[in-house]
């Protein structure tokens, strides 16, 4: 989630410093929301820590001063590590939620969440909790079982034995002359040169191999990972380096005689206007009397709407036309999925099947329950070892971010999270949705969810940099929604199973169709056209390289909700009965758009193609759909308060607008 990095070099010389700009630089993507580092200089340890990105923190004072112009010290070895922030627990305009977290002689770097950190709070005690960060639970534990006398082996391997959800760690002590890493799913590599007189670590394979070429490293250098359930110790004093397994003792350690004093820097130069909270706080709603009046008044008359006989779809659907028994041409022109089956998987495992131990696949992982399911299916049952890959627009809920560190933790997967700038990328939905609200349309809608379409190229980038040939996806295909394309007059293609795959002459319709919404309402030619421009690029006309597991076996709902469940305590939505789309900021505000303009969503669509499918009877989906459609209030909150619009207003707006079934 977060990109931690780090260097030890026995004699600091003018590469020091360009190593470590270069590390912060590429650790970005991981993290765009805060940054920070320590430098240890045995006697003392220098700790700067901003809520800006690593690449504005390089330009401050205390960052040229520490690591830049430092002057050169044979008798010292260079020494620093850093931190650049994905925001989850704690508001990043306080410094003291950002990282390095600095606590009883600790400074830790965390990449990760602890999942359970209410109950383990309540285990250690919140009388010296000092931030809103998960993370400060490292310093915390470590110290409780050392001061009870265990060794640092045994203090480590508890703390991995007590927290749940994926953790990747890099500790610098007051009192010891040492670097830890350690990792419980695989996400940290190093270059281990010491004969060289150089340690260098971070988050990504790539990050070193790029460290290694912009520097002019020995091209000959190894870049190592560090395996789940892993630590390495290093001596920055006799220049060692000692890899062991949890459980182990460390070997490796050695006091400071003189305990280092901490030295907190600042820098007050650097206007923070311009950083606005990015932490993704659940926000209780409080929706007025007359709007849920609106509501069940639209809701009564959507009952009444007509709808296929066999499916759920009603009349407004875009394009629908009903036979004489009442049976929609969705209906009559559906083919059933065929799965291709379970050997044919496995011999495309096998074919990419390494004896090197490096990854064999990669896992497009957005945190959502299918792929969350895929990715233990690749894992248990093909038995391949998957980079599993995010991007973070901004709309990736806590919830879903939770999720996925469940499911890397407890499986050892290396996750390689790409971070949008998040700060830019909720303006452009902010500017896109106040001009929505100018004029309601609902083609336009698909505008809100643009930012996220750049999920492909970084897949393709992903593979190319992990020399990777296979990407397998958890697309549930039932999941169709070609609705979203047909709202803009785009005819659907029967038989069309990704909706990325539009003809030539249907991506023109679309583009021309949004040109002349454009033109009637001018508010959408804002700085977020360049983003939604980039997004169709990537969402339509680059080369998606994926292989969909739900090709091969039967996506079966029951079994995929109790394996996640039962197998990793996934975590589910109090506010929905449904499992899906939970983990996506923006499918609550949509729905509702779609549910009280066009009488229907998402969930009609899946339910009537399980129905087709005979995994559901139509009561049955009419049933479900009735109750997942009600609003999420409290998501539909949580998604105007982060992206700055006026929660009253906006569904004020919306329930005031003319619906397309009066």
């Amino acid at each position: 989630m977060c990109g931690i990095f780090g260097i030890i070099q026995k004699e600091k010389n003018k590469k020091s410093g360009r190593i470590f700009s270069n590390l912060c630089l590429l650790s970005e993507s991981r993290g765009k929301e805060a940054a920070g580092f320590a430098v240890h200089k045995f006697h003392n340890i220098s700790v700067f820590k901003t809520p800006y990105t690593a690449g504005d923190m390089i330009k401050t004072r205390p960052y040229k001063e520490e690591i830049v112009n430092v002057k050169t010290n044979k008798q010292i070895p260079f020494i620093a590590i850093g931190h650049s922030r994905l925001v989850t627990n704690g508001y990043e305009q306080f410094d003291i939620n950002n990282q390095p977290v600095v606590k009883n002689g600790f400074l830790a770097v965390h990449n990760g969440i602890i999942v359970n950190q209410a109950e383990l709070w309540n285990k250690y005690g919140t009388d010296t909790k000092i931030s809103d960060l998960d993370s400060e639970l490292i310093p915390t534990i470590l110290d409780y079982h050392l001061k009870i006398g265990s060794d640092m082996g045994f203090s480590l391997n508890t703390l991995f034995e007590e927290i749940y959800g994926m953790t990747n760690i890099a500790l610098l002590f007051s009192n010891l002359n040492n670097l830890i890493l350690a990792t419980n799913n695989g996400s940290l590599y190093y270059l281990e040169e010491l004969d060289n007189g150089i340690f260098i670590f971070a988050s990504e394979k790539f990050i070193l191999e790029k460290v290694i070429i912009n520097n002019k490293i020995d091209h000959r250098s190894e870049v190592h990972q560090l395996n789940p359930r892993e630590y390495i110790c290093v001596n920055f004093e006799k220049f060692s380096a000692h890899r062991s397994n949890f459980g182990e003792s460390l070997k490796n350690l050695q006091v400071n005689p003189d305990p280092a004093k901490i030295e907190w820097l600042t820098e007050k130069t650097v206007s923070q206007n311009k950083y606005i909270n990015t932490s993704l706080e659940h926000h209780d709603a409080v929706v007025p009397d007359n709007i849920l009046r609106t509501v069940e008044q639209r809701r009564a008359s959507i009952d009444k709407l007509k709808r296929c006989k066999k499916c759920i779809l009603p009349e407004t659907f875009p394009f629908i036309a009903f036979d004489e028994e009442g049976t929609c041409n969705y209906c009559n022109s559906y083919e059933k999925h065929d799965q291709k089956g379970k050997n044919a998987l496995r011999k495309i495992a096998e074919s990419h099947r390494r004896k090197d131990g490096r990854p064999e696949c990669l896992m497009p992982f957005s945190g959502g329950r299918d792929s969350s399911f895929a990715l233990h299916y690749v894992v248990k049952e093909l038995g391949l070892k998957p980079i599993a890959y995010s991007y973070d627009w901004g709309m990736i809920t806590d919830l879903a971010r939770r999720n996925q560190a469940r499911m890397c933790g407890k499986l050892g997967v290396e996750h390689i999270l790409v971070s949008a700038d998040i700060r830019e990328k909720r303006s452009n939905i902010r500017k896109n949705v106040l001009a929505w609200l100018k004029n309601p349309d609902l083609g336009t809608v698909p505008l809100f969810m643009a930012g996220d379409k750049q999920y492909f190229y970084f897949a393709n980038q992903l593979m190319k940099q992990n020399h990777l040939n296979l990407s397998i996806l958890g697309e549930n295909l039932l999941e169709t929604t070609n609705f979203k394309s047909g709202f803009c007059g785009v005819k659907p293609h029967f038989g069309q199973k990704h909706t990325y795959s539009l003809s030539l002459n249907d991506r023109i319709k679309m583009v021309s169709y949004y040109g002349k919404e454009f033109i009637l309402n001018p508010s959408y030619i804002n700085s977020s056209l360049f983003d939604t421009l980039d997004a169709f690029r990537s969402y339509y006309l680059i080369k998606h390289n994926n292989l969909n597991l739900y090709d091969y076996i039967r996506w079966d709902e029951d079994l995929i909700t109790k394996t996640l469940l039962d197998e990793y305590k996934w975590e589910t939505d109090p506010g929905t009965r449904t499992t899906w789309r939970i983990g996506d900021g923006t499918a609550a505000f949509y729905n509702f758009i779609y549910y009280i303009l066009a009488g229907f969503t998402e969930n009609d669509t899946f339910r009537s193609n399980q129905v087709r499918e005979g995994d559901l009877t139509r009561n049955e989906a009419i049933e479900l759909a009735r109750s997942e459609n009600q609003p999420r209030w409290d998501s539909i909150k949580w998604y105007s308060n982060t992206i700055n619009v006026d929660f009253v207003n906006s569904i004020s707006i919306i329930t005031t607008a003319k619906p397309i079934y009066e």
